[in-house]
């Protein structure tokens, strides 16, 4: 019998955090949304993203994800994690993604919250943005 040389252990650069998070996403091909979907997530980390999606994606595509944050920026503001990404994995309804861009951001911030976040010095229609690489950074 012939013995095979494997390599054991995590070879991945980035950790990976299990968190099941729900999330919509858009297939996107020349800057046109050609398909759409909701899920969850498996697992992140800084580089990309496994997510249940419903159903085989079409692996090189380009994707976009809007990951529902489960933190509240200054305990007020619903955030979302958007993340832009392509496909390198699809298989039996889950799709694994490479990060090439991703951001927070709040999402619809009631008008009696607004006055509370402007108190601390925020903007509550735009946060962070960073870029899979980089550090975060405030953004205007």
């Amino acid at each position: 019998m012939e013995q095979l040389d494997t390599i054991g252990g995590e070879r991945r650069n980035d950790r990976r955090y299990d968190m099941k998070l729900e999330l919509r996403w858009k297939l996107v091909r020349r800057r046109r949304v050609i398909d759409n979907g909701v899920g969850f997530t498996l697992d992140l980390s800084r580089g990309g993203v496994r997510f249940h999606a419903g159903r085989e994606l079409p692996i090189g595509l380009n994707i976009d994800l809007s990951v529902a944050w489960p933190v509240r920026l200054h305990n007020v503001a619903p955030m979302q994690l958007a993340i832009q990404g392509k496909i390198v994995r699809s298989t039996d309804g889950w799709a694994a993604i490479r990060t090439v861009q991703h951001e927070f951001r709040t999402v619809g911030v009631p008008q009696e919250h607004r006055q509370a976040l402007a108190n601390v010095g925020r903007t509550p229609g735009l946060l962070m943005a960073a870029n899979s690489g980089s550090d975060f950074r405030k953004i205007h």
